[in-house]
Order: C-alpha cells, then sequence, then structure tokens
C-alpha cells in the first residue's frame, strides 16, 4: 500500500510520488523514438498510452494483488470494456453472472452486441449453469467477488477450475472486496479488475479503473493474444512479452486506440487513497457488521442481503473468501416496497443519496429506478432486486451515529 512501484524522486528527494502532469516525453534521438513506437523498447511516448504516476498507480495494485502486472484505465466500467475487448473478437461468446452492477450487465448485453459479441448470464452461485452455459465460442467467464447489491458470493475455486478445464480467463470484479479482503489469483482467477473509483480511492474523488493479470494463464494459443497483430506489422503479443502479453495488447492496442486512459491527477489520488486501504476496510466491515445486524432485527426491514450475517446463504463461501469480512456493501428490503423506500431514503440525515459506493461517507441509493433501471422486471428478478430493495455502503462514520439516522429514518 505504501512503497511498492516508488522511490523517492532522485531529483528532488520527493516523498510523495510526482505528478507527472504531462502529455508527452521528449525522446533521446531518432533511434529511441523509433524503437519505443515499435515495442522494442520499454518507455513513455504519450500519457494516452502510460504515465509514470500511473505507473505507480498499477504496480502499487498489481503488487497488492499478487499479479504480475496492471493497466490503469480511466473507469471501472472503461477497465471491464478494455478487457472483453482485448480477449475477444466478433462472433465470441462471454459467460457472466446475472447478479452484477447494472451498467455492467447493460454494458454486456448492448454494447457488446454492437461488436457481434454476445454474453449469457447465469446465477453465480449454479456452478452447472455456468458449465452449460460454455460453448467452443465462449471467451471468459465474468463474475464479480460480491455481487452488486445482492451480496452473493461467488465460489471462486469452482469457477477458477471450470476457466481452466474450458482453458479460458476466469475474470473477476474485486471492487467491493478490494485486495485487503480478497485476492481473487489465488483462487483461480486469470484477470482481475478493480473500479479504482469506490474503495481504492475511498473519498469520493477520483474515477479509475485497474486490469490485473494473474501472469498464469497461457496465452500461446488464444487467438488474440497469440495470433499476429496487423497494427504492429505482424508482432505476435505472446510470443513477444510472454506473461505480459495480454496487459501488453490491451495498453498499446486497446487503450491507445479507445483512448480511454486515466489522468496523471487521478491516478495520483488513488494513490493517496491505497495508502490507507487496510485501515479503512477494517472500519467499514466493522460498521457494516453492526449495521446488518440491526437491520435484521428491525421490524421495518423484510431481509438483509449480506453474507456476513450467520442468514445470508453464501455466509459459509464469504468465511472462506472474505475471513475478514465481505465489504461494506449491503441491500435490504423495506417493508411497503418502493413507496417506503423513497420515504426511507429522503428521512435520512447522515447517508448521502447518491450513485457510488465505497467512499469515507455512509450512501444509499434505490437500484431499481437508478443503478439498475435500465432492466427488466425479470433481470431485476435475476439479480436479487426488487422494488423495496435499497442498497447501503456503509463509511467510517461512528457506528452509533449511522444506527440512530437509520432508525430514525425507518420511523
Amino acid at each position: 500500500m505504501l512503497h511498492a512501484g516508488h522511490v523517492p524522486d532522485p531529483y528532488v528527494g520527493s516523498r510523495a510520488v510526482p505528478i507527472y502532469q504531462t502529455t508527452s516525453y521528449v525522446f533521446q534521438d531518432a533511434d529511441e523514438a523509433a524503437h519505443l513506437f515499435e515495442l522494442k523498447q520499454y518507455g513513455n511516448i504519450y500519457s494516452r498510452i502510460s504515465n509514470p504516476t500511473t505507473a505507480v498507480l498499477e504496480e502499487r495494485i498489481a503488487s497488492l494483488e499478487g499479479g504480475t502486472g496492471a493497466v490503469a484505465l480511466a473507469s471501472g466500467m472503461a477497465a471491464q470494456f478494455g478487457t472483453v475487448m482485448t480477449l475477444c473478437q466478433p462472433g465470441d461468446e462471454i459467460v457472466a453472472s446475472t447478479q452484477l452492477y447494472g451498467g455492467s450487465l447493460t454494458q454486456f448485453t448492448h454494447t457488446l452486441k454492437k461488436l457481434s459479441v454476445t454474453a449469457k448470464f447465469v446465477d453465480p452461485s449454479d456452478l452447472m449453469a455456468w458449465e452449460s452455459a460454455c460453448s467452443e465460442k465462449t471467451r471468459l467467464l465474468f463474475v464479480e467477488t460480491i455481487g452488486n447489491p445482492s451480496g452473493a458470493i461467488a465460489d471462486l475455486d469452482a469457477l477458477g477450475h471450470l476457466a481452466k478445464s474450458r482453458n479460458i480467463p476466469l475474470v473477476v470484479d474485486n471492487t467491493f472486496a478490494t485486495p485487503y479482503l480478497c485476492r481473487p489469483i489465488e483462487h483461480g482467477a486469470t484477470i482481475v479488475i478493480h473500479s479504482a473509483t469506490k474503495f481504492i480511492g475511498g473519498h469520493g474523488t477520483s474515477i479509475g479503473g485497474v486490469v490485473v493479470d494473474s501472469g498464469e494463464f497461457d496465452f500461446s494459443h488464444f487467438p488474440t493474444i497469440a495470433e499476429a497483430s496487423p497494427s504492429y506489422h505482424g508482432l505476435k503479443f505472446y510470443d513477444t512479452f510472454g506473461h505480459y502479453g495480454f496487459l501488453m495488447k490491451l495498453r498499446a492496442e486497446t487503450v491507445r486506440d479507445t483512448g480511454a486512459c486515466i489522468s496523471p491527477m487521478n491516478s495520483f489520488l488513488l494513490i493517496q487513497g491505497l495508502e490507507t486501504l487496510s485501515l479503512r476496510m477494517d472500519r467499514h466491515v466493522s460498521n457494516a457488521l453492526g449495521v446488518a445486524q440491526f437491520l435484521s432485527s428491525h421490524p421495518a426491514v423484510n431481509a438483509v442481503h449480506y453474507a456476513g450475517l450467520p442468514s445470508h446463504p453464501h455466509h459459509d463461501l464469504a468465511r472462506k473468501y472474505l475471513p475478514k469480512g465481505p465489504g461494506s456493501v449491503m441491500a435490504f428490503e423495506i417493508e411497503g416496497g418502493r413507496a417506503a423506500g423513497k420515504k426511507f431514503i429522503e428521512s435520512l440525515q447522515l447517508f448521502s443519496h447518491l450513485a457510488n459506493v465505497g467512499d469515507a461517507k455512509s450512501l444509499v441509493i434505490h437500484p431499481a429506478s437508478t443503478t439498475h433501471q435500465q432492466l427488466s422486471d425479470e433481470e431485476l428478478a435475476a439479480g436479487g432486486i426488487s422494488p423495496g430493495t435499497v442498497r447501503l455502503s456503509v463509511g467510517l462514520e461512528t457506528l452509533e451515529d449511522l444506527l440512530w439516522d437509520l432508525d430514525q429514518a425507518l420511523g
């Protein structure tokens, strides 16, 4: 969290990571410029592709996740899209959990369709469904460590074994868990992605995403990584870069061509958040458990979806994969449905009503009418969302104050 990827600046002695707020970088000579553009030499060309401040963020998160390297992008959605774009080509398929962030479901269902990539969705806890959905065209499995907002916990070991048997990557969105609570690579994940906007940044100030590669998947026969790249005169990313092949293709082709780059300032701010990640997550988790226990005993609440509670169907999976606690995002069903949910949200005083999670401040939202509003009733039900579902992101305030606010809002 504090040291990976950076040593004090050798020129001025800066202990903090400098913000390299520059678009481009001076070449020593014409040969160096040519070698950089041909990917024959490591270095910086243009901040759309790489930047020294961003490089610290990338190495730090890769170190925390136990990966071989990472690429940072403009947002979590960009990280997700960039991963699929790098692994897939027209006609390919992906298999994903039904219990994902609404924007992810929409991206997979509609945006990927425009690129002739088809997404199939399955119950994340039904391993037979995952297996049945796979075909010869399947190029990846996609799941969230902790489902948004249902709190479903992925059985990473089982999915990792399935992916390995099909010789395809398992891609895990680890946003809600962070590498402090869970390291999916240790359970068979090939690629881990983050919306760094959330708990990694931790203060609701900066948008960013990160893709981490385990370095353990054999891409030597994976078409998009192994085959010759027309945009680099026939260069083969796996042959040239080995276990960095996927990340180099993501950086040098997908991010370069889509322009989905993160700003140096946002990278700097996300680095500041990383420095206190473990301290914040301990407080987030302890507060969340207190809130979940309070809600589960309240007469105005019909159900609480938080795997830290023994009543949750995935409690045992949470204890296995997230022994420090299953994060601090939860959902609950309020008595009285949508109208009661609206009244509850508008009555809160400490919880902020907005579309984000992972902030130091506690947050609340009604998923069916906001983050997941593009989904049909059937898709909402498959995602574990009802008209009365309320999502909480429990922050760092004093637990007593949070419980007071919830109690007065519930009436």
